[in-house]
């Protein structure tokens, strides 16, 4: 359900605490069962998390059935949601369309998108929505390069999505119909002539061993899990460094430091709030406990990735010159520290499959937008800045900055 609040935020280290419910919980226990429904289990330690994010032999990424008992509709195609044999073939057939050899050839498109934005954002004067005007339409319309989608398709997309999301169960429904339907269409046109897009490349090296519902539901995958997740990221990294000057002025000083700060901006910012659930195949001991079959587990990757340093993140020490506090816990921000083995992209045979690609995304945006903006500040109070969950995602709703 999309819930809208106000988050606390401590500008000295923490940005963002949206859930800090559940970071005092898990300080106390690593694993334990929510009050009342499903999820059965919540894991909040970063090991206790990479374990079962590996173990892909007792735990199914299979969505669990309704609360109804109802099993959930297939989704071929699907890269989150599948297992074994069948994930490994999907993979197999995307993953080089995917390489960091291969996204260093789509470099200067993204800068030429970047800069594009960043006129518009200039041109929407001071006070302008960073969201509104770079962070959401880059990650779209990067991604839409990358697809083969019409960039008029972008704009509904994202209001189907918002409605995906909504808790209002047939609105769910019919927009998650429509949403999929965009991209059956797209792959029906690309059968009928292969564009440039990856729709069009499957079917150029594939031909009919893949179907069209499987490159749809690839389409689908990867929309769903960058245009969001990268807005928000984006926003969310911005916000972080502005709310951080120190940092901030390390990073202009030593602009080598932006691939650090790329890597620790994903892990303290985590927008995926929690990756798809998994499901027990058998009775699991673990952290203490037992997981019975059946039984669903939510990994949550923002917790597990404030978990402190000593607890298998590193060996406890921050960098010592990225942050003059000397906060050298997983819970600050310190973009010149060892990049940590962060949890932001997933882990296991599910890891992200677009992390190079969402890399490099940070690193064009982030670069791009520091160096159009010298004196890039906050537009608006912290306290007066509206977050949102919008599962499993969360982030900002608007963020106004002035230059």
């Amino acid at each position: 359900m999309t819930q809208s609040f106000e988050i606390p935020i401590d500008k000295r280290r923490n940005v963002l605490d949206p859930v800090p419910e559940l970071l005092e919980t898990s300080a106390r226990t690593p694993l334990f069962r929510p009050p009342g429904g499903m999820p059965h289990w919540i894991v909040t330690d970063r090991e206790l998390v990479r374990q079962i994010l590996a173990d892909d032999e007792r735990f199914s990424s299979m969505p669990p059935p309704e609360q109804d008992g109802r099993k959930p509709d297939p989704h071929p195609g699907s890269l989150l949601q599948t297992d074994g044999a069948v994930h490994a073939r999907l993979r197999r057939l995307v993953a080089p369309m995917f390489t960091v050899r291969q996204m260093k050839t789509l470099e200067p498109m993204m800068v030429r998108i970047v800069a594009e934005r960043l006129d518009v954002l200039e041109r929407a004067g001071q006070p302008a929505d960073l969201m509104r005007h770079f962070a959401r339409p880059v990650s779209g319309l990067i991604l839409a390069e990358i697809l083969g989608l019409p960039r008029d398709d972008l704009s509904e997309l994202s209001r189907l999505g918002d409605h995906r999301a909504s808790g209002h169960s047939p609105r769910r429904h019919s927009a998650t119909s429509e949403y999929v339907g965009h991209f059956r269409k797209l792959v029906a046109a690309e059968r009928r002539d292969p564009g440039e897009g990856l729709a069009g490349a499957l079917i150029r090296e594939h031909g009919n061993a893949v179907s069209d519902e499987e490159i749809a539901g690839i389409c689908e995958s990867i929309a769903n899990g960058s245009i969001e997740n990268t807005a928000e990221t984006i926003a969310l990294g911005t916000l972080a460094l502005l709310c951080h000057p120190e940092q901030l002025a390390l990073l202009r000083e030593r602009p080598e430091l932006m691939d650090r700060a790329v890597e620790e901006l994903l892990r303290h910012v985590s927008v995926v709030a929690a990756v798809s659930p998994r499901t027990a195949l058998v009775d699991v001991a673990i952290g203490g406990e037992v997981i019975r079959a059946g039984e669903v587990v939510s990994c949550s990757v923002f917790a597990a990735n404030r978990c402190p340093y000593g607890h298998g993140g590193g060996d406890g020490h921050g960098s010592g010159d990225g942050n003059p506090d000397g906060d050298a816990s997983a819970d600050g921000l310190d973009i010149a520290r060892e990049p940590a083995n962060h949890l932001a992209l997933g882990y296991g045979v599910h890891f992200c499959l677009g992390a190079a690609l969402a890399r490099l995304q940070m690193r064009v945006a982030f670069t791009g937008l520091l160096e159009r903006f010298p004196n890039l500040r906050l537009g608006a109070e912290v306290e007066e800045l509206r977050f949102r969950v919008l599962a499993p995602q969360f982030g900002v709703e608007t963020l106004p900055v002035l230059w």
